[in-house]
């Protein structure tokens, strides 16, 4: 599906540039000081949950019969999975399916985007041995300092 996009000041000043555009488009009003925002006509937007709903349960049912062919359908969409440990990678393909699947459901995807984005950053930390290998500790408090606690007379 193709996205035009607009400065958020044109569905303000200029509707009849903006409307026209959704007949064969998404549209992104973009804005300086906030997230963007998406317009979509809802029958796009039913038909994107409706398949999304399909595919997220389409497989988990995979995944549950056979974990190791819905890793290597996440392997090969995914392919940082490749710098996970082996035992981290069935937890994050059990994870992000989880998530997937209760998203697809209620509509809520916020915590499937958080999910992919912590092991997409785990996974890059792995692929750095010696960054992982500091981050395991053992650390050093010789040069720690207390942190006074927030809101806290002096701070």
């Amino acid at each position: 599906m193709a996205t035009r996009s607009f400065p958020f000041s044109t569905l303000i000043n200029k509707q009849t540039s903006v409307f026209p555009a959704l007949d064969d488009a998404d549209v992104i009003l973009e804005r300086r000081d906030a997230e963007n925002l998406v317009l979509m006509r809802s029958e796009r937007f039913q038909a994107m949950t409706d398949g999304l709903r399909l595919a997220a349960r389409s497989l988990s049912i995979i995944a549950r019969a056979n974990r190791g062919l819905a890793e290597q359908v996440f392997a090969e969409e995914l392919p940082w999975l490749t710098w996970l440990p082996a035992e981290a990678r069935l937890e994050c393909v059990t994870e992000l399916l989880d998530h997937l699947l209760a998203g697809a459901d209620t509509g809520l995807l916020v915590p499937f985007a958080r999910a992919l984005r912590e092991w997409t950053s785990t996974a890059e930390i792995y692929s750095d041995p010696e960054l992982a290998r500091r981050l395991r500790g053992p650390f050093s408090t010789t040069e720690a300092a207390d942190a006074p606690r927030p809101g806290a007379a002096g701070a």
